[in-house]
Parts: structure tokens; sequence; C-alpha cells
């Protein structure tokens, strides 16, 4: 028999857009359980892996473990036979089968249009367990404005106030700062190069990061604290929280999969609800549970959300466009060896940074360079004859000197969001024959705009002796995700010019770093997947369970399920007109403006 719970709130997904409604909620005394189908990984609810002293000493060595933890959603399959198999091997019949379909291979993804890259992170913490933190917010005349294929311009569903505040909000909960690099030589040097030589506007990325207060052994605060879900949660991030008097309740179980949204009610002038959520221990598959709660929230990443929603029927029960409008961002990549001049000149540059705020901190870093410079021609001096008996460091950054840390904010003028900085992902790696104080790296991430066309679809649901089944299961025993998507004409040609322009930036810089020349990465790679559970603005259409025609959008602009009374959405997926900056601060201000309409639901239903 299913174990029957009953919290105020029940949130699918743990990421930092899960971890703000739990937070908010509870704080509000409202008792909230939190599930999430990975396990827990780390000593705090959802912590950034890269907080680790190694990892922060050796960026390159995270590489794999963010590998290790993406989990790819559709692999194409291949029909042609290696000709080097051997002849014995096992091999099917290709006009009887379409491919083979274990570990989310999938026979009906086609190649040239599938989100290769994209992945899910199984964990508690989500994708935030490893992203990169960086916190832009949406540009106003780019991303919160639209115009459509009919050339009709779309208002952005949430309006300034409203935006700014959650902007407020998300700043202050995972601790958005520009300052944690700005005293860096590195920084300062790759800041100065562009824009006072170059004529670049660049200027500190917004991440969320607090450099540590620990100092070590010179003296230096080499270390900083990445922001992830545990930030948000605060104290609730730890596992042996127990809840004080008067406090609310709060329970986060790892390993505990959704499996099925249960609606009740609903007609053409009322809204349905939701009665209950399904719930599986994927420890013991033997046991069950069934959510009742006063308010249900899903944020468990823009594909997986989406694909909970299908497999509860919520399209064809609400007429709801789920999955489909789905934009990802093409991006270039390269990576650069600093030019020999600027490290041989590197107090002069120093010495010729400008600002207020910039020039004091260049002149504390030239006079860190100097004597760090100056620290190992003595060694090189002593040990003329015998250099490798205490080597002296070629590179005049000192070891502990931090990473720059630097973007462009996309804009009409320049429709890509450009970050050049020094960090870890599951590409380009730098060897360890070289040093990575040398490397800086350059990402552009481009815009698409939301098309129906472009879309993530699941496999074909059926019943058997009225049991709901799919055609195809993914590794979680859910439906099959194929994804579609292609870059229009001019969004190709955009992406050409943007290319172009990393190009130009690069080369104020020095030279490539060989295996990673600027290229295009593989389709998903960014991560950034929305508007598969897209926001609208279509008030006639909310507040009914029953519609005549699909809607355009699946959540209102306060994140409820349109035609549903208690079921909110969360995450990169309600973003509604596609973006070139990093998405997670605008899903977090989104999931602090519907906390407050799940406030209002929950405090009515109380009152009633």
């Amino acid at each position: 028999m299913a174990e029957k719970l009953t919290p105020n709130v029940l949130v699918v997904g743990t990421g930092p857009i899960g971890a703000l409604f739990a937070r908010d909620l509870h704080a509000q005394g409202k008792n909230v359980l939190m599930v999430d189908a990975g396990p827990q990984t780390a000593g705090r609810y959802g912590e950034h892996q890269k907080n680790s002293f190694l990892y922060q000493r050796n960026i390159d060595e995270f590489v794999n473990v963010i590998k290790g933890h993406l989990h790819p959603l559709s692999v194409s399959t291949r029909s042609d036979i290696p000709t080097t198999l051997d002849p014995s091997s096992y091999r099917y019949d290709t006009e009887e089968y379409a491919g083979f379909v274990l570990n989310n291979q999938n026979p009906y993804q086609k190649e040239e249009d599938n989100l290769g890259a994209y992945a899910a992170t199984y964990a508690v913490g989500g994708m935030a367990t490893h992203w990169t933190c960086a916190m832009p917010e949406f540009d106003k005349a780019l991303e919160r404005t639209w115009v459509d294929e009919n050339g009709n311009e779309i208002g952005y569903p949430l309006g300034d106030q409203d935006l700014n505040g959650g902007y407020a909000h998300s700043a202050e909960v995972l601790k958005r700062t520009t300052e944690a690099y700005r005293h860096s030589a590195r920084h300062q040097l790759v800041k100065k190069v562009l824009n006072q030589d170059a004529g670049f506007q660049v200027s500190e990325l917004p991440l969320a990061v607090q450099r540590r207060t620990d100092q070590n052994e010179h003296g230096h605060r080499e270390f900083v604290t990445w922001s992830a879900a545990d930030t948000v949660l605060g104290r609730l991030a730890d596992p042996a929280w127990k809840k004080g008097d008067g406090e609310a309740e709060f329970t986060l179980r790892a390993e505990w999969q959704a499996t099925r949204i249960e609606l009740e009610g609903g007609s053409d002038s009322t809204p349905a609800k939701v009665k209950r959520v399904h719930l599986r221990n994927l420890r013991d598959l033997g046991k069950t549970a069934e959510v009742e709660a006063g308010a249900y929230v899903i944020a468990c990443g823009p594909v997986l959300t989406a694909q909970l929603l299908y497999a509860s029927e919520l399209d064809e029960k609400l007429n709801l466009p789920i999955g489909k409008y789905m934009t990802e961002q093409p991006m270039a990549f390269c990576q650069v060896v600093l030019r020999q001049e600027h490290l041989d000149g590197l107090e002069r540059h120093l010495d010729e940074v400008t600002g207020d705020k910039d020039r004091p901190l260049a002149q504390q870093a030239k006079a860190r360079v100097a004597a760090y410079r100056a620290a190992q021609r003595k060694v090189l001096k002593e040990n003329q004859k015998n250099f490798r008996k205490a080597p002296a460091d070629p590179i005049p950054f000192p070891k502990d000197e931090p990473e720059p840390n630097l973007y462009i904010p996309a804009s009409t003028a320049r429709p890509w969001h450009c970050q050049i900085h020094r960090d870890a992902f599951s590409y380009g790696a730098v060897p360890p024959n070289i040093d990575t104080r040398l490397i800086v790296d350059l990402r552009w991430f481009g815009l698409s705009r939301p098309r129906a066309a472009n879309r993530v679809e699941f496999s074909e649901r059926y019943r058997e002796n009225g049991v709901l089944k799919f055609r195809n299961v993914d590794s979680f025993d859910m439906p099959q995700p194929t994804f579609h998507f292609q870059l229009t004409e001019e969004e190709r040609h955009t992406a050409g010019m943007m290319m172009a322009d990393m190009i130009k930036v690069a080369s104020h810089l020095g030279g490539f770093m060989p295996g990673s020349e600027p290229q295009f990465l593989v389709p998903g790679l960014p991560l950034h997947v929305a508007g598969t559970t897209r926001m609208g603005n279509d008030p006639a259409n909310d507040g009914r369970a029953q519609v005549t025609e699909e809607r355009d959008h699946v959540v209102t602009p306060r994140s409820r399920v349109c035609g549903t009374s208690n079921l909110w959405l969360g995450g990169n997926g309600l973003h509604p007109f596609g973006n070139a900056g990093n998405p997670t601060h605008t899903s977090m201000a989104m999931a602090h403006v519907a906390v407050q309409d799940v406030l209002s639901v929950l405090n009515a239903g109380t009152q009633s």
C-alpha cells in the first residue's frame, strides 16, 4: 500500500529554483516536502562540488566531474555497421528493427535535428552542483522583447516591477556579486587589453560566489565558495536540521521519483485541481507514496518537467503545448594562450589601468606580480648551474592569482552573450603540461526564437488493461524524449557574425590553444534549453481547464499551470522568448513572483 503524505507543499526537483520555492514557503510557515530522483552527493543538500580544495587548485580536474553528472536524454542510433566489426558478432536486421533502445538510445531521433549534447543531472541540487554560476539579467530590448513570425510585438509576461523585485531576491539568496575577481592580476590584464587597448565594452561577469575569508600561507584569500541549491536553502540544507518550536516541517527525500500528477475536476469555467502526485522509491521499487498537498511545484528542468506533465496527460486534459516553442543557444567556443608581450609587459599593463575601482586594485596586483617575478629571478640566479634543483616559475602571475571573469552583455546591437573567463566544462580541458594561468576561455552564446516546430516530443502513450504505458521509455521508465530543433536562416547568419566577433576579441589576447580553435559546439551543449513550458499572457484561457484550441503557453505570469488552481512550474522551461544570457537568474526571479501566488492560494484555503 502506498505511503500517504500530506505536506502543505510538494516541490519536485531540488535545484536552485525548487530550493527557492521551498525556502520561501517554509519561511512563511508552510510544511514542505522536496523530492528528487537523484541521489544526495554532498554533505549539504545540493552543494556545489567545485567548492572542493582540489578543484579550486586545479580547475581542469573538475571536467570529469561534470561529464560524470551529465546524462544524455536522446541518443541517435545508427543502423550502419562498423566495417571492422568481427563478422561473428551480433547484428540485427535493419529492415526489421529501427535501432538500439537502451540507455536513452532513441531510434526515433534524427541526428540532424537532435540536441545531441543536451543532458540532465540526476542528483540533489541538479545542474547547480556543477554550474558556472553566471547570473546576467536578461536585456530588456533583446531578451524581454519579441516580434513573432507575423510581425506582432509580444510583451514580456512579467512586468518590470515584478521582474526587478525577483532579480533583487535572486541576487540576495544566491549571493550574486561582480567583485570576487576584480582584484586579480589576470582579470585586470584581460580587462585592460580588451577595454582600454581594443575598445570593447567588457565588464565583470555577475557570479553567484563569495570569496572565502580564510587565507593561504602567503596571506591571500585564494579560495571561493560557489553558490548552489544549498546556498538558497540556507540552514535547511543541513541534513541534520531539526525544526524548532513553532517552525514548519521541511523534508527532502532523495531518490524518490515523481511519476504522475493526478487531476480532478475542471470545466470550461473553473480550473482543475491536482488531487495527488504519485512517487516511487528508487532504492526500493516496492515502496510508493501518494502526496496530497495544498500546492504542487514542479521544477526538475525544462525537459524533465515537460516529461512529467506529458506522462500525466496534462497536454490533452488542459490543451497545453507541452514541449513546443523550445529554444536553445548556438554556442561558439575557443581557448586563447595569452600573448608573449602581454606577460612580458604585465607590470606596465597593470600600471596603465584606469577607473576609480580598478586602478587601486591593479596597483596592488602590480606589486604582487613585481615581487613574484623578482623572487623567481632570484631563484634562477642562485641556481644557474643546476636550474632543476630549485625550478623557478617562468610565469609572472603568482600561483594563487585568480582567473579572469568578464563578459560583454547581450544587446540588440550584438545579440549574443560573451563570457571571457577560465572555468571547467565538459569540453576544452587543458592538457596537464600546459599552465592554466596562460589560458583564457571565450564562450559566445547566441539566441534562437520560439517556434512551435522546435520542440521536444515524448514517446507515444497507450493503455494496456487500463494502465497507461509508453512505446519507448528512458532510463527512469518515463516517456523517451525526442528533439526537433533547427535554426532559421537568419539565426544561422547571426551565428556566423557571432563567431567573427569572438575571433576578433580573441585576436587581441593571444593565439588559439591547439584543439580549442574557434568552433561551434554540439547543439544542446550550453544546457540552456527553454520554452518547453513557456510563460504566456493570455488571461482569457488561464482560469479554465477546458478550452477548444491549444494554448500558446503553459503557465501564467505567476507560473501557475493554465487551467489549474494549485500547480506551479519553475525553471528555464518558462522563458518565453529565447535568451542569449545565462537563464538561471531570470528563472529565480520568476520563482520569486510565483511564491507570492502560491501563498495567496494556500492562505485562502486556510481561511476558507
